[in-house]
């Protein structure tokens, strides 16, 4: 994998080229708001310019990851970085005000100081005031990082004194290459990708022995559903709840519930690159000739509609018992 900057910048270009230039140019701001859903490389990203503005060996603006400084940042024991995290579930006025007394003292090794707040967004209402003092009167050479997933709930007075850097989710491609090379299988790796924009979740779920068992069941289902269709309601009452049985795993059968149904359509419409579940493509060849695109666009309807009603907290069994008898119908 690649390391640093070059690793951000496959995903991140625009955002790693504004950094990246102000680093070499020598005209950095005193604060930065990384912006972007989670796995999107902001915490990544803060580090390496961490070591940037540290690095004893800077090349341009490539940190030599091999000097003192830049190994205390990878190690996260730097005395002049520090990493401020939730206490709990938010951010509370005392972390600030320790924070702001580093920012009175005199840095260990230098006058350099870099301050990376993780959620930003949880800050109490008092933290954020707390912030906002040291954010209107910077002391030289100190530069606050803050990270956030939810931007707009970031107070408008902290927004304005920071410079705002919006990260882009991580495309599926993305994604699935770097399953790929995890030795994650390539169907599995293909999926995974559509579920989530988080590299580290998608690991995880792909050696969720759970969800791939998922996947085989809505496969299974998909099948009832075409060749056994009076024999769908009883599938799930005999396969699918015992499998789906919370909310959350009941939420992701419909969400790969759809992905199936989209890939069908995919097919008809001849966009057979974006098909997710390859290894079904002699079926949907065959249904594809079998069923019209309005009927498809119908199911698909259905199972969003279903996805809704299960958010408002509908009876999980009857409503897939209402859907595959609605699919089925298609």
């Amino acid at each position: 994998m690649a390391k640093g900057w070059e690793n951000i910048a496959r995903y991140q270009p625009r955002v790693t080229k504004l950094l990246t230039n102000s680093i070499e140019k020598k005209r950095l701001a005193h604060a930065y708001l990384l912006e972007g859903k989670k796995g999107t490389g902001k915490k990544e990203m803060s580090l390496v310019f961490a070591k940037s503005y540290f690095c004893e060996n800077l090349i341009d603006y490539q940190p030599c990851e091999n000097c003192k400084n830049c190994k205390r940042i990878q190690s996260g024991n730097h005395p002049d970085v520090h990493l401020l995290e939730p206490d709990g579930l938010s951010i509370k006025k005392w972390q600030i005000q320790a924070l702001q007394e580093e920012f009175s003292k005199s840095g260990v090794e230098s006058n350099k100081k870099v301050y990376i707040i993780s959620h930003a967004d949880k800050m109490t209402t008092n933290a954020a005031s707390s912030l906002l003092k040291f954010l209107e009167e910077p002391n030289a050479n100190t530069i606050a990082v803050l990270l956030t997933e939810q931007v707009h709930q970031i107070i408008s007075t902290i927004l304005s004194r920071c410079q705002v850097l919006s990260f882009q989710p991580l495309p599926p491609q993305a994604i699935k290459d770097e399953l790929t090379k995890l030795e994650i299988p390539a169907d599995l790796a293909t999926l995974v990708s559509h579920v989530t924009n988080d590299i580290e979740e998608a690991l995880e779920i792909s050696r969720d022995d759970w969800f791939a068992e998922a996947r085989l069941k809505v496969i299974k289902l998909y099948e009832v559903l075409t060749t056994r269709k009076g024999q769908a309601p009883i599938y799930i009452h005999t396969q699918w709840m015992s499998h789906f049985n919370d909310k959350e795993k009941q939420d992701i059968g419909i969400d790969l519930l759809l992905y199936l149904y989209k890939d069908l359509l995919s097919m008809q419409i001849g966009n057979e690159e974006q098909v997710i579940f390859k290894d079904l493509f002699p079926q949907f060849r065959q249904h594809a000739l079998q069923t019209t695109q309005r009927s498809v666009i119908e199911n698909i309807t259905s199972i969003l509609e279903a996805k809704k009603r299960l958010h408002a907290n509908a009876n999980p069994q009857l409503l897939m018992e209402h859907l595959v008898l609605t699919l089925q119908e298609g």
